[in-house]
């Protein structure tokens, strides 16, 4: 059976989960075949306290735009069963994974923590060993890896790192 990879990526409204900080928006697209498929996860969430303004001024998401938005909690079981048994390639993985495991273990002491469930891929690591010495963030992957389009970058360098 063929490995299911999701790459994922999360906001937040502030970047020290451990001062409360909250995710506000989750995206996880699955890949067929190194592909993006039409399978997806996406949300906005109300995070309960308010967005920093220097995380708003990176991703854009104002406080207004998320009042109504569903809370955590009340999608935690669609997410779950979206990426479970799945490798998840994700930027920055420690950043993101510690930001849902917070928000699963908030939502229910029942749901287990993403490494139970996936296969985590930190694509920074793998464009820091692919690419040393060169900045790394995702927009300047891109730069590198401009043939491809932005869902595929993930990939090629998880397959690059495997190759």
């Amino acid at each position: 059976m063929a490995k299911k990879f999701i790459i994922l990526d999360t906001e937040t409204t502030g970047l020290e989960v451990h001062q409360g900080h909250r995710i506000i928006e989750i995206g996880a697209v699955l890949l067929n075949d190194r592909k993006k498929s039409e399978e997806h996860f996406h949300t906005y969430l109300n995070p309960s306290r308010l967005i920093d303004e220097e995380a708003s001024k990176v991703h854009g998401i104002m406080n207004e735009d998320l009042s109504d938005k569903p809370y955590f909690e009340e999608v935690a079981e669609e997410f779950l069963e979206f990426i479970d048994g799945s490798t998840l390639v994700i930027h920055n993985a420690a950043f993101d994974v510690g930001f849902l495991n917070n928000e699963l273990k908030l939502a229910s002491s029942k749901y287990p923590m993403l490494e139970d469930i996936c296969e985590i891929e930190d694509s920074l690591a793998l464009a820091k060993d692919k690419f040393p010495g060169q900045r790394n963030s995702l927009d300047a992957l891109a730069i590198v890896l401009i043939s491809l389009d932005m869902t595929e970058h993930f990939t090629e360098l998880y397959w690059m790192q495997i190759s």
